[in-house]
């Protein structure tokens, strides 16, 4: 999967088929980061909200794999047995699905611009 041909002018549908896609191979870093069936991993924005929940929702899973990567971040710099392995999945976790998230936001400006574009 290459996140370089976004640019084509594919539209909405084809940003969110590409963050589903990337929501997906998050899931399986998440599993091979260790997150245990106990532990409450992000959900996926629930269908049948509103658009501005379903961003609300994604940002804030944005930011919560990037605050669990920060902190255990911190707890190997601090020599607290954490894996080097973890941290930098967690990390890897984290930019992927920042990139993801700047990418949906391209898209959504872009058809914004276009549709101001467009005679009444």
């Amino acid at each position: 999967m290459s996140i370089g041909g976004i640019g084509a002018g594919s539209g909405l549908p084809d940003a969110l088929a590409l963050r589903q896609q990337i929501v997906e191979q998050s899931d399986v870093l998440r599993s091979l980061n260790g997150v245990k069936a106990g532990q409450q991993a992000p959900q996926p924005p629930a269908i049948g909200g509103g658009f501005a929940d379903v961003m609300k929702q994604a940002v804030a899973n944005v930011s919560g794999v990037q605050d669990k990567a920060s902190d255990l971040a911190a707890a190997y710099e601090r020599g607290d047995g954490t894996d080097i392995a973890q941290v930098m999945l967690a990390r890897q976790e984290a930019g992927i699905a920042f990139e993801a998230t700047l990418q949906v936001r391209n898209k959504l400006l872009s058809a914004y611009q276009e549709i101001m574009r467009m005679g009444i």
